[in-house]
Parts: structure tokens; sequence; C-alpha cells
């Protein structure tokens, strides 16, 4: 039928990455290493605020390319399917 999606064969497409940047993928990777936002500030030298702002945009990124990410286990999923991270190092 025209219109109609064939749902007998999987979507092979590759999910759209966002385009984090080098200090949003840092703070991201060690707050999956820590317990809290407080450990990673500490950790890299920067204020609390700025690590949950830091999260916030790579939140909002995901989420900018249909992959919304709400919970810290969400985005490791994320960090895991793009490569960011290994199930290994966590």
């Amino acid at each position: 039928m025209r219109g109609v999606p064939d749902l007998s064969v999987p979507d092979m497409t590759p999910a759209v990455q966002p385009e984090l940047a080098p200090r949003e993928v840092e703070v991201l990777v060690a707050w999956f290493h820590t317990e809290s936002k407080e450990a990673v500030a500490r950790q890299l030298h920067i204020a609390p605020t700025t690590v949950r702002t830091h999260l916030q945009r790579v939140r909002a990124k995901y989420a900018a390319v249909g992959r919304p990410a709400k919970t810290k286990a969400a985005l490791v999923a994320r960090a895991i399917q793009d490569g960011l991270i290994h199930i290994d190092d966590l």
C-alpha cells in the first residue's frame, strides 16, 4: 500500500548524534563516574552551577535531535550508543 511504512524491515538508520563540545563530554563522562554533580565540580575545578549548565545543554542537544535523555540512566545509554563511553568503563 502506498503511504504505509513497511514494518517488517527494522529501521537501520543510524541515530543522529548531537554535536557536543569537548567540555560537555568531559563533564558528562566525569558525572557518570561520580556520585554527584558537586563531586564533578571539585574534580574539574569548576562551579556546581557550571556542571548543571553543561548537563542541561547536553540534554537539550539530545532532545533537539529527537533523542531525549531526561535521566542519568538515559544519558548513560545515549553515551554508550554514541561511543562516548563503553559499558566496561562504568
